[in-house]
């Protein structure tokens, strides 16, 4: 059989990469070790967080599945950071884990182009050539498919290994056959391979949970949906409370009193694992000053059967997890359905990638997820909708779509990982986005389903919609940020009634409307002549005009970075003669002789602050040039 693109993997990168390829009109193949298992969760039972969330809006924009699915399956909707500002609030859900699941599933085994296979993927058919190049898999069964495109999305099954104490079994997730051969020769193309380890926490029997010693934590009173698709006048989900507990003196004493038997400590587990979302026995070894950790107890489904223990991941022996968990305030009685446990894999070091997640030494081979060396169902989805889109636009002879660091979270994710890769598990947050202010999640439509309607991810009705939007949003702007707000007594006392600050003399009305605590109310009261506009596009309004400051400098800034990224470098330029730069760097950059600025920064290892330092030397050469020819 023939494809025009096989993916491999059926997890959250898989199904978006699959779903773009199809989407835009071409044959693909889905190959996975179960169906059933296709959209598992594999940890936590949620979607979203702080930047996690600003990915799935941006990859809801672009005409991904994720958001419309968690939407679907949602049992819990929460804005966190919700007191701060926009720029820094995060979309949070937690889902039916068995629902969610279902939805992907059958939305695969019911997309046009899309064909889903189960079985291993045991080796990569490659072509004869000059360079090495992809073209088609081989499996367990001795089945082989042809295809002008690869996308791995391995996940953690590349080799994976399941720690529980001394206990280990290869598993590429509890119980799950691992991939046992795919890494070993993606080492012999030449690529550079490495070895991680994530884990996850205990599940809890909820009959033996005693809910009355935690604190009760609901949703939104007025949820938001994920989906700029969904319709959010009527959006109105039954939501499950989360509980929160903590650990205590009593729990961490059982856990240091067996560091000897912890595998992330006696050395049994190689691999690293991610820092910002530690085991609870690294956590207690790290911080051992502190006398107790917060749990989240998530409810896995919306029967609320069992619970996760979010804070709680563990490679300990079981005996010991029992101990501690009967530590615990509200589960000195609790039953464990399953045991937490460490898993170490096998990635692919990021920087063999371009930004189209294309690899630099095997041709129509591109990597989409976990086996880029990234944890969480958020970064993994946002990849694996750009490895899809782009490997569908490569076939069309097309330009590929790179998102910009100054235009999405998604090209913040990907351009990290290509040019300075990383030696744990990536994890987004907001602070690794310089632009963030421009990249809040209410805004993610308007910036990215031009995008997605280009390339046909995104229907007609869908960008007729986010093009009134953003026309609503640009009108109201243009007429506050020009229209004056005087300190007229009739002004006055409408300022007292709105409970703002007076004004000395005149103030844009752009500024009046962007203060804090400015309700739609208020809006109507100050702008009448908007008063028929959509609550939330209202609502977006306000958001906009408490940020117009602010985001006019920072465009500025973004439009004297890309002059400065423009500038061409001199054919004979010579890297040598600059100090600062590092050996490495010189090398790569007399290898690669980049033509302009932005192609520099564009290879491996080649950081921001060595584009400033070429940068300065450029113009200082340019001036001697200029002074030596007066």
């Amino acid at each position: 059989m023939e494809y025009d693109v096989i993916v491999v993997g059926g997890g959250h990168a898989g199904i978006e990469a699959c779903l773009a390829s199809a989407r835009m009109g071409k044959k693909t193949l889905l190959i996975t070790m179960l169906v059933e298992q296709i959209g598992a969760a594999s940890c936590n039972p949620a979607i979203g967080g702080l930047a996690k969330g600003h990915l799935v809006r941006e990859l809801d924009a672009l005409g991904g599945e994720m958001g419309l699915c968690t939407d679907s399956s949602g049992i819990q909707f929460r804005i966190l950071n919700a007191s701060k500002g926009a720029a820094v609030q995060g979309s949070r859900a937690q889902i039916d884990m068995d629902k969610y699941r279902t939805y992907m599933r059958e939305v695969c085994h019911n997309t046009p182009n899309l064909e889903i296979y189960q079985d291993e993927v045991t080796s990569l058919l490659t072509k004869d050539g000059d360079e090495l190049e992809v073209c088609g898999i081989k499996t367990k069964l001795g089945e082989e498919f042809k295809a002008k495109k690869v996308i791995l999305t391995t996940g953690t099954f590349m080799k994976g290994l399941i720690h529980i104490g001394t206990s280990t079994y290869d598993a590429g997730r509890a119980w799950e056959l691992p991939s046992t051969t795919l890494s070993t020769q993606l080492k012999e193309f030449g690529l550079n391979v490495g070895r991680l380890k994530t884990g996850t926490p205990a599940r809890i029997d909820a009959k033996s949970i005693d809910f009355s010693k935690m604190e009760e934590h609901g949703g939104d009173e007025k949820p938001t949906p994920f989906s700029f698709r969904t319709d959010k006048k009527t959006f109105n989900p039954k939501q499950h409370p989360c509980y929160i507990t903590y650990t205590n003196l009593g729990t961490h004493g059982k856990i240091s009193s067996n560091f000897h038997r912890a595998p992330l400590f006696t050395g049994q587990i190689k691999g690293s694992g991610p820092r910002y979302c530690p085991s609870i026995e690294d956590k207690v070894n790290r911080f051992s000053e502190r006398d107790r950790h917060q749990l989240f107890l998530e409810p896995q489904t919306a029967m609320c059967t069992e619970y996760y223990i979010n804070g709680l991941s563990t490679s300990l022996p079981i005996d010991v997890q029992k101990e501690m968990i009967h530590s615990i305030d509200g589960l000195e009685n609790a039953k464990i359905v399953r045991y937490g446990y460490a898993i170490e894999y096998d990635y692919v070091d990021p920087t063999e990638l371009k930004h189209t997640l294309e690899t630099k030494k095997v041709k129509n081979l591109y990597n989409a997820g976990q086996i880029n060396a990234t944890t969480g169902y958020e970064e993994a989805a946002s990849q694996g909708l750009m490895a899809g889109i782009n490997a569908a636009l490569a076939i069309d002879g097309k330009e590929p779509l790179i998102l910009r660091r100054d235009e999405a979270y998604i090209g913040v994710l990907i351009d990290d990982l290509v040019t300075k890769g990383t030696s744990e598990p990536y994890r987004m947050f907001t602070s690794r986005a310089e632009y963030r202010l421009l990249l809040r999640e209410e805004g993610a439509d308007i910036r990215l389903s031009h995008y997605g309607h280009k390339i046909g991810l995104i229907d007609d009705e869908t960008i007729q919609k986010v093009e009134y939007k953003e026309k609503c949003i640009k009108e109201a702007i243009d007429f506050m940020k020009d229209e004056w707000f005087t300190s007229k007594k009739e002004n006055l006392e409408l300022l007292e009634k709105l409970g703002q600050d007076k004004i000395k003399d005149r103030v844009l009305l752009v500024d009046i409307v962007g203060r804090n605590g400015v309700t739609t109310e208020h809006f109507d009261e100050l702008c009448p002549q908007f008063k028929e506009l959509d609550e939330y596009i209202k609502e977006q309004i306000i958001i906009e005009a408490k940020y117009y400051r602010y985001v006019e400098k920072q465009q500025k800034q973004i439009e004297k970075m890309k002059k400065m990224l423009q500038l061409k470098i001199p054919e004979d330029f010579d890297y040598k003669k600059i100090p600062g730069l590092s050996n490495e760097a010189i090398e790569k950059l007399e290898k690669f002789r980049p033509p302009t600025l932005f192609n520099a920064g564009e290879i491996s290892g080649i950081t921001p602050a060595a584009v400033d330092v070429i940068h300065l030397y450029i113009n200082l050469q340019n001036k001697t040039v200029k002074n030596e020819t007066v």
